[in-house]
C-alpha cells in the first residue's frame, strides 16, 4: 500500500491543483443552473418545464462551440510544455477570430430554430414560455465564445485559477440578476422565465470583460498578446485548431444531442415528468462538474507529458485521475439513492413531480458510475490528442445504443421516464467501456 501511495500521491497532488479550480468553476456554472431551476420552479411546474425546454434546445449546438473552443488546449500544453511560446500566442491569436466568427454563426443558425419550436411536441403554453428565455440564451453565444479562447489558452498553460475567479464572480452576478429579474425586485418588471435568460446573458457579457482585463493587466499573459501580428492569422494556423476541435465538438454534440433530445422525449409524456427530469439532470450535473474538472486537469497534465514524450507519467497521471473519479462517483451514486426523496425538495414542493425525480434519481445514482469513467477516459485521450476515436466511440454510444434504447424503452415497451434514463446508462457503458480500451492500447503503443 506504501509502495502505491509514493507511486501516485504526487499525481493525486498535482492533478487536483490544477483540477480544483476548475471544478470550483464547474460547480459555479451548474449552482446557476441550480438556482435558475429553484427560482423558476417556485412559479409552478410549467416554467419549470419551460426552462427546461429551452435550455435542451439551446444546449445542442452551445455543447458544439464549446466543443470546438476545447481544441486549443492540448495544443497549447504540448507547445507550452516544449517552452514554445510564439506558438502559443499564434494559436491564441487564431482562436479569438475563430471562435468569435463561430459564436456569431451560430447566434444566427440558433434565432433561426425559434419558428420550429412549437413542432418539437411541448405544450403551448411551455413553448410559448420558453422561446423567449431561449433567445436570451441564443445572444449569450457571441460573448461566451470570446471568453473561451482565453479560458481554454489558459488551462493549456496550466493556469484554471483566473477562469475559476471570474466564472464565480460571473455566477453571483447571475443570481442576483435572477432575484431581479424573474420576480421584479428594485423596480424591475417581473419577467419569470425569460429574466433568468437575461440574467445568464448579462453575465456571459462580463465573463469576456473580465479575462481581457486580467490579460492586459498580467505581463505574464501581456506578452502574448504583444506577439499578436496580422501575419500570424493563417489558414493553417485555423485549420489545426479544427483538426482537433471538430471531433472534440461533434463528440461532445452528439453526448448533448442525446441528453438534450431526451428532455424533449420527457415533455412528450408530461410536464410533469419533464420538470422532475429536469431536477435529476441538473443534480446529475452537479456532481458530474467535479468529475469534468478532474477530466479537465487530466488533458492538461497528459498534453504537457505528451508532448514532451514522459509516457511513464502520463500513464501514472491518468491513473490518477481513475483513481479521484471512482471515489467522487461512489460517493455520489449513494447521495442520489439514499436521499432520492429529499432532494427534489430543494426545487419543488409538488408531489408528483418529487415523487417522479425521486424514481429518476436512483437511475441517476447508477449513470455516476459509468459518465465518470468514460468522462476521465476522455480527457486523457484529448490530452494525446485521440479526437477522432473518441468521436466515432460518441456516435456509437450516444446516437445507436441510448437514444434508439430510451425510445424503445419509454414509448414502445411503456417504460416511461425511467425507459430513457435505462437508455442514458446503456449508451455510458458501452462509451466506458470502449474509451477506456482505447487508451489503455494507444498507450501500449507509445510505451517502450
Amino acid at each position: 500500500m506504501r509502495e502505491f501511495w509514493n507511486r501516485y500521491s504526487e499525481h493525486y497532488r498535482r492533478n487536483l491543483a490544477l483540477a480544483i479550480p476548475v471544478v470550483l468553476s464547474q460547480v459555479g456554472q451548474v449552482v446557476v443552473q441550480l438556482a435558475d431551476n429553484a427560482m423558476v420552479g417556485r412559479l409552478g411546474a410549467q416554467p419549470l418545464a419551460a426552462a427546461s425546454f429551452g435550455g435542451s434546445v439551446f444546449f445542442i449546438l452551445f455543447i458544439f462551440a464549446v466543443g470546438i473552443s476545447l481544441g486549443i488546449t492540448p495544443l497549447v500544453g504540448a507547445m507550452y510544455a516544449r517552452g514554445e511560446h510564439s506558438s502559443s500566442a499564434s494559436c491564441l491569436q487564431n482562436s479569438i477570430v475563430l471562435y468569435t466568427l463561430l459564436g456569431v454563426v451560430l447566434f444566427a443558425v440558433q434565432m433561426a430554430i425559434v419558428p420550429f419550436m412549437k413542432q418539437m411536441g411541448q405544450t403551448p403554453e411551455v413553448v410559448e414560455m420558453a422561446i423567449p428565455y431561449y433567445r436570451y440564451l441564443v445572444w449569450s453565444v457571441i460573448p461566451f465564445m470570446l471568453f473561451a479562447s482565453f479560458k481554454q489558452f489558459l488551462e493549456g498553460v496550466g493556469n484554471t485559477k483566473v477562469a475559476m475567479v471570474i466564472i464565480i464572480t460571473a455566477n453571483l452576478a447571475n443570481i442576483f440578476l435572477n432575484w431581479v429579474f424573474i420576480y421584479g425586485n428594485l423596480g424591475a418588471e417581473a419577467m419569470g422565465t425569460a429574466g433568468a435568460g437575461l440574467a445568464t446573458l448579462i453575465s456571459r457579457i462580463m465573463m469576456p470583460l473580465m479575462i481581457l482585463f486580467h490579460f492586459w493587466r498580467k505581463d505574464s499573459l501581456r506578452r502574448y498578446l504583444r506577439m499578436f501580428d496580422r501575419a500570424r492569422f493563417s489558414r493553417q494556423g485555423v485549420k489545426m485548431l479544427l483538426t482537433v476541435g471538430l471531433p472534440i465538438a461533434m463528440q461532445m454534440m452528439m453526448e448533448g444531442t442525446a441528453f438534450a433530445l431526451s428532455s424533449i422525449m420527457m415533455g412528450w409524456i408530461g410536464a410533469v415528468e419533464l420538470a422532475a427530469n429536469q431536477i435529476a439532470m441538473t443534480l446529475s450535473n452537479v456532481a458530474f462538474m467535479v468529475v469534468l474538472g478532474i477530466s479537465s486537469a487530466t488533458t492538461i497534465r497528459v498534453s504537457h507529458e505528451y508532448g514532451v514524450g514522459n509516457y511513464t507519467d502520463l500513464n501514472r497521471a491518468g491513473n490518477a485521475s481513475y483513481h479521484i473519479g471512482w471515489i467522487w462517483n461512489s460517493f455520489t451514486a449513494l447521495t442520489f439513492i439514499l436521499f432520492r426523496h429529499r432532494l427534489p425538495l430543494f426545487f419543488t414542493s409538488d408531489p408528483q413531480v418529487v415523487d417522479t425525480a425521486a424514481m429518476l434519481l436512483v437511475c441517476a445514482g447508477i449513470f455516476q458510475i459509468f459518465d465518470g469513467m468514460q468522462s476521465i477516459s476522455v480527457g486523457v485521450l484529448r490530452g494525446m490528442r485521440d479526437v477522432n476515436t473518441v468521436m466515432g466511440i460518441a456516435f456509437l454510444s450516444y446516437l445507436v445504443i441510448n437514444l434508439p434504447l430510451g425510445y424503445l424503452l419509454a414509448f414502445t415497451l411503456g417504460v416511461g421516464p425511467v425507459g430513457l434514463w435505462i437508455g442514458f446508462i446503456g449508451g455510458l457503458a458501452v462509451a466506458a467501456a470502449l474509451l477506456y480500451t482505447r487508451y489503455r492500447r494507444l498507450l501500449a503503443r507509445h510505451r517502450p
